[in-house]
């Protein structure tokens, strides 16, 4: 029995307000869908029934959203006490995985302070691994962590001698930092190293003749004239060893190792979760820790203690024996003042995580999550170290070469039943579904401090495109034998399931927004009703259903710390990507399944530029470049202006159709209003960051096709 807990656990006090609201609001969507089948009943036709199919889409999606605020369980964790259970030299050993795939697109620079940070975690060396894996095989890439080994031995001593929380250089140097005696000797190091790694970077190679060191020299002759990105050897290098490799001050160092894995054009690589497959393997064989930790590239350490916080679960004499990961919600260091495309996923990282806590455990998000070697490694003989033979020996570098190569899975289970699961762009939340099917559990750790910080996209268009990737990656699992309203259903808390719903059929919001984007607005431009009057008793459902929707979503925002301007741009960006990326989705899953595309995944850069970056700060909206996705949201914010207008017309002419008409210009002046910033981006801008004039012309020639076609 534990003195002291390592952690504690308590249902949220506002879980009977949302049972209770649920059950108003789906009396209300019960009685609208009434309403709608009167209508089609005494007067079909084609408008009622795209608006019952929106409507019922709709409320679809609402009733999976409110799975996540019905249990919501918040945890404590309390590291302090974990003397209890563990010293020190007792903790378990770590392995922690970093994934990277273009030098370009995610400069090293970037990446070499996320590992950094966690080198220089509050834990015993002896126990803690970092594998990087680089899946472009640069050796721009190798050159730079060649580089932050060096600066690593300076860099561990001064963070933990002076107990530094900001562990990344970057933002430790960036932020006025306390001086100590070493502080400037130590800037002007990562100033050199940064300015070394920059120089090769934009050389776009490296120098062997330039290389005085036989083990360096031999390292970058892999790099031969044959080797690209997409077809090349293994390559795997020792960067750090924890016996052998020493700081500044003497103390020995975590290992550091260097993975880029066979690739061959012929051979699937399955992408993040194929990479990821090769990580465990090869560090099966080289460190085999019980505990791994996934982490994206830009994904840095902003508290040393992070691994504390994991042991206070996995340690805990009473944790769950089925528990298979600790998951740290992800938070962001870029987002502006006003989160302008609602990219801090407030609801999602926050009321989400918890409120799925409390039906049997959050989704795995792709990083800041620890998992059991034991879980996603069903037989042990495809992990056991050579525990007899040191990790640079002949014997376990010829058997991590082999783990990595390209032809190591044939005829295996790995990624089917084995490992990240293969199949979908998303391996992240397609992983942990399998897991918690198969009774595995998961519970969030969310302290006040953030455990990782990360970067968005500061582009419009790159956040399209990233939503794009991801709910086409949904659907791809959403609308297969694993779909979680069938196969979820039968394994795992219902409840659970919807929320694993939401998120895999998040695409389909597409359809409501579009019929709402365009059906009201073509009977308005003739005059027609097709929503009650505002003296029609059904008038009020109509008002409670939106302001009961809008309002306690507002509540949820404000309850999790944001603002309501942050809020409002949420909306914004939801009706946004209704029209754009959602549907976009919908089309290439469709020709993927068809075998009429195939989908490849794109890292999202990030790159930084300094305009976009001013602008963003700024508040104000980055489109740029030409694309598909910007004219589909383009087309429909044109439509809705011309629309409003000759509503506004309308009314003008005769004032008795304002009140038969009130709805439809409601819906339409509320597209418009969101629609501003790109109005102001098509007319008003002259900056490199307005709408692409291209783009704006075939927007208005596209509305005017439409109103010659139909009116």
């Amino acid at each position: 029995m534990l003195k002291a807990p390592l952690h504690t656990s308590k249902p949220s006090p506002t879980r009977w307000f949302y049972r209770i609201y649920t059950l108003v609001y789906t009396i209300a969507i019960f009685a609208l869908v009434y309403h709608h089948c009167c209508n089609l009943i005494h007067s079909p036709s084609f408008t009622t029934i795209f608006l019952l199919i929106a409507d019922l889409v709709l409320a679809f999606l609402w009733a999976t959203w409110q799975a996540f605020f019905l249990n919501p369980v918040f945890r404590q964790v309390f590291p302090e006490n974990l003397a209890q259970v563990a010293k020190e030299n007792e903790y378990p050993g770590l392995d922690l995985f970093i994934c990277t795939a273009d030098p370009f697109k995610e400069p090293p620079i970037g990446v070499v302070n996320t590992v950094l940070s966690v080198l220089a975690y509050d834990y015993p060396s002896e126990k803690l691994s970092i594998y990087l894996s680089d899946d472009g095989g640069s050796q721009l890439t190798l050159f730079a962590f060649m580089e932050a080994a060096k600066f690593a031995r300076h860099w561990l001593p001064y963070c933990k001698k002076y107990n530094l929380m900001d562990r990344s250089p970057e933002v430790y140097f960036g932020s006025n930092p306390s001086f100590f005696p070493e502080t400037s000797e130590i800037q002007e190091m990562y100033k050199n190293m940064k300015a070394t790694v920059k120089k090769v970077i934009d050389r776009g190679t490296i120098d062997l003749d330039q290389m005085n060191c036989d083990r360096t020299i031999k390292a970058f002759s892999k790099w031969t004239p044959g080797f690209t990105r997409h077809d090349h050897p293994a390559v795997i290098e020792i960067l750090l060893k924890n016996n052998v490799d020493k700081d500044v001050m003497g103390h020995y160092m975590p290992n550091l190792f260097y993975v880029s894995r066979e690739k061959n054009r012929g051979t699937p690589h399955h992408f993040k979760a194929g990479a990821l497959n090769t990580l465990i393997r090869v560090s099966g064989v080289m460190t085999n820790a019980p505990i791994f930790l996934s982490l994206d590239c830009d994904m840095y350490s902003n508290d040393p203690n992070t691994p504390l916080r994991m042991l206070c679960h996995f340690l805990d004499p009473n944790v769950d024996p089925k528990l298979a990961f600790v998951q740290f919600p992800q938070r962001f260091h870029n987002i502006n003042k006003n989160d302008t495309y609602g990219a801090e996923h407030v609801l999602e990282t926050r009321a989400c995580t918890v409120g799925m806590d409390g039906l049997g455990g959050t989704f795995f998000m792709g990083t800041g999550g620890f998992f059991r070697r034991k879980v996603l490694i069903e037989n042990p003989k495809e992990s056991q170290k050579i525990w007899n033979e040191p990790i640079q020996s002949k014997d376990v570098s010829t058997l991590a070469h082999h783990v990595a190569s390209c032809t190591y899975e044939d005829n295996t289970k790995w990624g089917q039943e084995i490992g990240f699961r293969y199949g979908t762009l998303v391996e992240d939340i397609y992983t942990s579904f399998r897991l918690q099917c198969l009774g595995w559990k998961s519970v969030t750790c969310n302290p006040t401090r953030a455990a990782f910080l990360g970067n968005m996209p500061i582009a419009l268009n790159d956040i399209l495109a990233q939503n794009n990737r991801w709910y086409m990656g949904m659907l791809q699992t959403g609308l297969s034998k694993f779909s979680p309203m069938t196969y979820g259903i039968k394994f795992m808390n219902p409840l659970q399931a919807l929320c694993y719903a939401h998120y895999h059929f998040r695409a389909f919001w597409s359809i409501p927004v579009i019929i709402y984007a365009l059906v009201p607005q073509f009977t308005l431009v003739n005059a027609s009703s097709i929503f009650p009057k505002v003296s029609d008793p059904w008038f009020p459902l109509y008002v409670f259903l939106f302001i009961g929707a809008y309002a306690k979503d507002f509540l949820d925002y404000v309850m999790n710390g944001s603002t309501f301007k942050r809020w409002w741009n949420r909306q914004r960006i939801w009706l946004i990507l209704g029209c754009s990326s959602y549907p976009f989705s919908i089309v290439d899953w469709l020709l993927t399944s068809l075998g009429m595309s195939t989908f490849e995944f794109n890292v999202t850069s990030k790159v930084s530029d300094s305009e976009i970056s001013k602008r963003y700060e700024e508040g104000v909206f980055e489109f740029g470049v030409e694309s598909p996705l910007l004219l589909s949201v383009n087309i429909v914010a044109v439509l809705n202006l011309f629309a409003f207008s000759i509503g506004i017309k309308h009314v003008l002419i005769n004032a008795g159709t304002f009140e038969e008409l009130f709805v439809q210009l409601f819906i339409t002046g509320f597209a418009v209003l969101n629609s501003w910033p790109l109005y102001e981006g098509m007319t008003l801008r002259s900056d490199k960051g307005k709408m692409p004039p291209k783009t704006t012309l075939k927007s208005v020639c596209v509305v005017l096709v439409i109103y010659l076609a139909f009116f």
